[in-house]
């Protein structure tokens, strides 16, 4: 497989769900082809998060370099356009030194953005977000996906009703630019041409990857994860904030007060990031047809070739 691919001149996306080895691959991949890598991980931009989103270890870090890791307070919003924004400026500064981009990350959103593009959306009022934010918590996402497709009903076709965060992102587009969040879409440009890009999707056998996310959830807590929300909880962060997706946050605060084992603790967030990881590998079967499928026996092959 390695023979087919020839990475000059090219911008290099390696996707996969959690814990399929990603940051692996991508490190011996960028030592190899003197490439720099760049974070797609939504979660992996927070500073105070480093083991619950199993960031690069510093270590890591000093191998190769690495862009928009561990850079941003959990106290910033950070949308989708914004690391666009900034991942584009780092693909340009690869390109002037003559180093290969390397995006690495488990965020569909952000590959989306980089190989089909974003449309530009004004930015939404402030006080109109907060009042569509105190509708949702008032009555719920059932009830709100209902009012969505009632005021926009082609959103039934790229909205998933389980979906908080892009239920409410489509609500706020069609009140505040009376434009449907799917028509802002169809006049999306993209950045690059595709020939540009090589993609590369980590597909795991269910077993094997169900094995590795549990090795990694117990790595998790030997490094640190509780002291990590202890330290969390004392900047006093918004529910509503993007940070508190993280998951082991909810959890192991629940530890904290309590109501679970240490035991019970690491098995609910076992089981809250194989969920994860079955609607990262779901949403990959649909928007990432074209990638090129790297299985287990491909990835340690790859790896080997590079070291």
């Amino acid at each position: 497989m390695t023979n087919r691919l020839n990475f000059q001149k090219k911008l290099v996306l390696i996707a996969g769900p959690t814990a399929s080895g990603k940051s692996r691959l991508a490190i011996h991949l960028a030592k190899k082809i003197k490439g720099e890598i760049i974070n797609a991980d939504s979660m992996q931009v927070y500073k105070q998060f480093s083991v619950l989103t199993s960031r690069p270890s510093s270590s890591d870090l000093l191998k190769v370099k690495h862009h928009l890791y561990g850079f941003l307070s959990v106290k910033k919003y950070f949308s989708t356009g914004e690391w666009l924004s900034l991942a584009k400026d780092k693909i340009n500064q690869c390109i002037k030194k003559k180093r290969i981009p390397i995006l690495v990350g488990g965020t569909g959103l952000y590959f989306n953005a980089i190989t089909k593009g974003m449309s530009k959306i004004p930015q939404i009022d402030s006080n109109l977000r907060y009042s569509i934010r105190l509708l949702h918590k008032k009555i719920g996402q059932k009830k709100f996906y209902k009012k969505l497709i009632k005021i926009d009903p082609l959103a039934k076709n790229i909205v998933n009703k389980h979906d908080i965060q892009r239920s409410i992102r489509a609500f706020e587009i069609k009140k505040y630019t009376k434009k449907s969040m799917t028509q802002w879409f169809k006049d999306t440009k993209a950045l690059f041409t595709d020939d540009v890009f090589i993609k590369l999707y980590l597909d795991f056998p269910r077993m094997e990857l169900l094995n590795r996310i549990e090795k990694r959830t117990k790595q998790m807590f030997k490094e640190g994860a509780i002291q990590e929300v202890i330290k969390f909880n004392r900047l006093k962060i918004k529910k509503e904030n993007s940070a508190n997706k993280i998951i082991g946050i909810n959890e192991i605060n629940r530890y904290l007060n309590g109501e679970l084992s240490l035991k019970e603790t690491k098995e609910i967030i076992f089981i809250k990031t194989r969920q994860y990881a079955k609607r990262q590998t779901t949403w990959a079967r649909g928007q990432m047809k074209s990638w090129l499928k790297v299985g287990p026996k491909d990835l340690n092959l790859l790896i080997k070739k590079f070291k």
